[in-house]
């Protein structure tokens, strides 16, 4: 899998895994398990890039925490919508898992999957955000 659209769909399928890990209060396993069962044979084609994003941001998920609160000026994690927080998470766990993408690319994504799951509001925000962070982290490389 590597053409973009195929990339696009990894990252949108790691966001779907995380929102119903938090939606149905399930440990990893438990998502993995069911995640991939109700999936077409054409999605699965993408399963490897979206299960190492979704473990990214598993196992990373308190730093991925973190620096999105530190950069959504005034809005706790908790208050933000799931999809939009999902969103965050996906975008900022590739940012940290896959240094060889470049970070205007993964916000760009990260963009258009907010533009497809979320509100035209959240979009802004979101950019903000990831921009703020991406600024920080690429002053750590």
């Amino acid at each position: 899998m590597t053409t973009a659209t195929g990339r696009r769909k990894g990252r949108e399928m790691a966001m779907q895994m995380l929102f119903q890990g938090e939606m149905g209060k399930q440990t990893p396993d438990e998502v993995r398990k069911t995640f991939w069962m109700a999936r077409e044979e054409s999605e699965i084609e993408t399963r490897g890039f979206a299960e190492d994003l979704y473990r990214a941001a598993t196992l990373h998920a308190e730093e991925i925490d973190r620096l999105i609160e530190a950069h959504a000026r005034n809005w706790r994690l908790e208050r933000m919508p799931a999809v939009d927080r999902n969103v965050l998470r996906v975008a900022v766990a590739e940012m940290l898992a896959y240094r060889s993408t470049p970070f205007p690319i993964v916000i760009n994504e990260a963009l258009e999957i907010a533009r497809r799951y979320s509100g035209t509001e959240s979009v802004g925000f979101l950019n903000g955000v990831l921009d703020a962070l991406a600024r920080e982290l690429i002053g750590r490389i």
